[in-house]
């Protein structure tokens, strides 16, 4: 309601406004104003200074974007390869900036040096060579420069040698949830087909598959400090994209087909959240959250908890109506505590097995009562026949 009342008043305003304009323009008839719609040259020197009033603005407003919102970047990279991912993020950004800056000076700066004149009169000329070529030559070997480097940082991180020990998981993505799979102690994960999904087997793993005996499925991930780990990422439904900013790690994960990315943490969960830079945003999200409690309780409402820092596995694909919903917490462990986490896990076959062996008794009840329903019909058979024989009797009598 409150926002239909503010268009309401925003459309009188607009009403109100153009109203006054046109009481504006009925006063200055007979005046002796200019109505040639033929700019002068005091009106070209008005929109020359204000293009460079509009140039200091988009100025001022860069600096005090990057004071302001600067702090709201990721920061420190949790994997190897993040380090060469934020130099090529770096260097982009300081091209982007220097080009804008250069640019957008020029041409505010001739529009102004070259504002109309009555006494001048426009330089018209069809081309030039020379500044064709600077033009374009310059910014062909910039962005091949950079191209050739972002192709060297991509093939740097997406290697993987086959050789190379390294933990193997897969990351399932459905609407609007993610699952882990584990390739247990022979690392090799098992085959899997969605049209093989049933009961406990979400996922579809061919159980027929010697690989996927040993196979553990959970739903929080858990990778070790210090050895890569390899991602096999596939979808049930639709497109999705498994994205862990602070591993600077994003792979759309699409139907029909498996895709890979790797990467080796660097720090742990609990070493993360002591970094200097993570303390000071987790005590500053705090504090909003607790100016908030304070209105949330005023209001007779629920006070907000704590923030905690985690690693997180999130969908950056817009996958349906709950995609904001659809994230999985990320634990870095020593890989001690990595081993002892996942010794205790059931493998899948164990869990199916679990499964089986609780429907048998639930079965057992049944047929039990089954047969009992049988005796009873039975009884109440053979009592319907009795009376039925002695009513019989009494009538021939």
């Amino acid at each position: 309601m409150t926002s239909l009342l503010i268009i309401i008043v925003l459309v009188l305003l607009a009403v109100a406004l153009w109203q006054l304009t046109k009481i504006f323009d009925l006063t200055q008839v007979g005046s002796s104003s200019d109505d040639s719609q033929v700019a002068s040259d005091n009106d070209n020197n008005i929109q020359g200074y204000i293009m460079f009033g509009f140039l200091a603005f988009i100025y001022i407003f860069t600096i005090y974007g990057l004071l302001k919102w600067g702090n709201l970047a990721l920061h420190t990279p949790a994997s190897e390869h993040g380090l060469l991912v934020d130099n090529l993020m770096n260097i982009t950004w300081v091209l982007i900036f220097t080009v804008q800056v250069i640019t957008q000076g020029l041409l505010y700066w001739f529009s102004f040096k070259n504002r109309g004149h009555k006494d001048k009169k426009a330089l018209f000329f069809a081309d030039s060579n020379k500044l064709e070529a600077i033009w374009s030559i310059i910014p062909s070997v910039v962005l091949a420069c950079l191209i050739l480097y972002g192709l060297y940082a991509w093939n740097n991180i997406m290697f993987v040698d086959k050789d190379e020990d390294v933990v193997e998981i897969e990351l399932y993505a459905q609407q609007f949830k993610w699952t882990a799979r584990y390739a247990g102690n022979d690392n090799v994960l098992g085959k899997a087909n969605v049209r093989l999904i049933e009961g406990v087997n979400t996922l579809g793993v061919d159980m027929s598959d010697k690989n996927s005996q040993d196979d553990i499925v959970v739903t929080e991930l858990h990778i070790p400090k210090g050895k890569k780990v390899h991602f096999k990422m596939r979808s049930q439904d639709v497109l999705h994209s498994a994205y862990m900013p602070h591993f600077r790690a994003q792979m759309n994960c699409v139907p029909g087909m498996v895709t890979e990315f790797a990467f080796v943490p660097t720090y742990t969960t609990a070493e993360y959240r002591e970094l200097p830079f993570m303390i000071e945003k987790v005590a500053n999200i705090n504090k909003l959250r607790a100016e908030k409690s304070v209105e949330l309780v005023a209001k007779g409402g629920t006070a907000l908890d704590p923030y905690t820092f985690d690693y997180l596995l999130l969908c950056n694909k817009i996958c349906g109506a709950s995609h904001y919903n659809m994230q999985m917490k990320v634990v870095v462990d020593t890989p001690e505590d990595y081993k002892k986490w996942l010794s205790e896990k059931t493998t899948l076959a164990q869990d199916i097995k679990a499964a089986a062996a609780a429907e048998k008794p639930a079965e057992g009840v049944e047929g039990a009562a089954a047969d009992t329903a049988a005796k009873v019909k039975d009884t109440v058979k053979a009592v319907i026949d009795t009376v039925k024989a002695a009513v019989a009797k009494v009538a021939m009598k």
